[in-house]
């Protein structure tokens, strides 16, 4: 069934708005080209680089962090044309172009297990409501798909109310919806889980729920959630399989010389081995008993009030964070022959572990380190517009009668 569109129905009694299921008077023929997108909270603009690889057309960037911004153009010098540097919140519908697609990756610091989890009121994540408000007032100009961004706290975040409410606010926009799950790690050497959302004004009809089913891309906490939420108005498609991920962390690896300054002291090495726990300990010493270098990465986390390093050394790196007050920066090991070094991964190969090989980096070491930390792996961006935005965005070169 991959490439069908199966739904599930509203709940008893509700009938579509006119700005919902009946979406296709919520905007005229007369977008400019079936591939155009604008993007909110833009970041470094890793969701532009996927969008473009799969043939998307930027035509406005907006975010509130000059750090970012200062790296977005580097990358993207005609940003100065259609970039908008500032608060969502202080954005007017005047500024935005008519588009097809509208995607928002916006902040999680409300909704990450590692943070207060205060949701959508708290103050940065609270920016979702911005970007509603945007699309609400280009009326008639709103674009016909929109695709969300976050971390998977979003999913359980004050017991699945913000994500309901997001999904809600969706619906009243005139945007039926479909969510799914992505590990990056079925495309880079990472593990970085992040919930989609896309709606849009399509209306297709209603279809038997029975052949909505629990699959790798929505996992049974999200199954469980799309089944017992039949009032929002969900539109669930079936995609086909991610792919087998090709690479290991020691191929984004650079060519670092072993007496570059950047590898640490062997005192401070030493020091960080002794944050380890006694089983982390253990798995080091079988990978510095190898006749080969092995390699691994380590994050320093608080556990029962003090600092603990974990190492993780199944060939895939853990998340990458913002490095914030020094803290979240991940550090590489390289282990083998009795000997062990670490020393902090370079900008250069968190590039490589979001999918952005060729990524221009002329900034200092935290500024390249932060944006990469809190951007979308470029792949997987690339992956969602080849398998599910185009085939949107294809309807929307159809007739217009067509689509009624």
């Amino acid at each position: 069934m991959s490439g069908e569109w199966n739904f599930i129905p509203m709940a008893p009694g509700r009938t579509p708005t006119d700005a919902g299921a009946n979406g296709m008077k919520c905007y005229t023929e007369s977008f400019p080209g079936n591939r155009t997108f604008a993007e909110f909270f833009a970041g470094i603009g890793l969701m532009r680089l996927g969008l473009e690889q799969a043939g998307w057309e930027c035509h406005f960037a907006n975010d509130i962090c000059p750090d970012k911004f200062a790296m977005y153009k580097d990358n993207f010098p005609e940003s100065d044309d259609h970039f908008r540097l500032g608060d969502i919140h202080n954005l007017k519908p005047q500024d935005v172009p008519t588009v097809a697609l509208a995607t928002a990756s916006f902040p999680c610091n409300d909704l990450s297990l590692a943070g207060m989890r205060k949701g959508l009121a708290g103050s940065q994540s609270s920016a979702f409501w911005g970007f509603c408000e945007i699309l609400r007032g280009l009326g008639s100009r709103k674009p016909p798909i929109v695709l969300l961004e976050n971390v998977g706290g979003f999913l359980t975040s004050r017991g699945g109310a913000d994500i309901r409410e997001a999904l809600l606010a969706l619906n009243g926009l005139g945007y039926v919806v479909d969510a799914f799950i992505i590990d990056a790690e079925r495309f880079v050497p990472q593990s970085r889980v992040r919930l989609f959302i896309i709606g849009h004004q399509f209306n297709d009809g209603v279809l038997d729920p029975q052949r909505f089913y629990e699959s790798p891309v929505r996992p049974r906490l999200l199954a469980d959630f799309i089944f017992s939420h039949p009032e929002i108005e969900w539109s669930i498609r079936d995609l086909p399989d991610l792919p087998k991920r090709q690479i290991t962390l020691r191929d984004i690896l650079e060519d670092v010389d072993p007496n570059s300054k950047i590898w640490w002291s062997e005192e401070r090495t030493n020091y960080l081995v002794s944050q380890m726990s006694e089983r982390h300990s253990a798995v080091l010493k079988v990978l510095m008993g190898k006749r080969a270098w092995s390699y691994g990465t380590v994050f320093r986390r608080i556990r029962n009030g003090r600092s603990m390093a974990e190492l993780r050394a199944d060939g895939i790196a853990g998340c990458l964070r913002t490095p914030r007050g020094g803290s979240g920066r991940q550090i590489l090991i390289k282990a083998g022959y009795n000997k062990v070094q670490a020393r902090l991964l370079t900008p250069r190969e968190c590039a490589r572990l979001m999918g952005a090989n060729e990524y221009k980096i002329s900034c200092p070491l935290n500024q390249a380190l932060f944006g990469f930390g809190d951007a979308v792996c470029v792949p997987v961006v690339k992956w969602i517009a080849d398998n599910y935005l185009n085939p949107l965005a294809d309807r929307l070169s159809l007739p217009f009668a067509q689509l009624a």
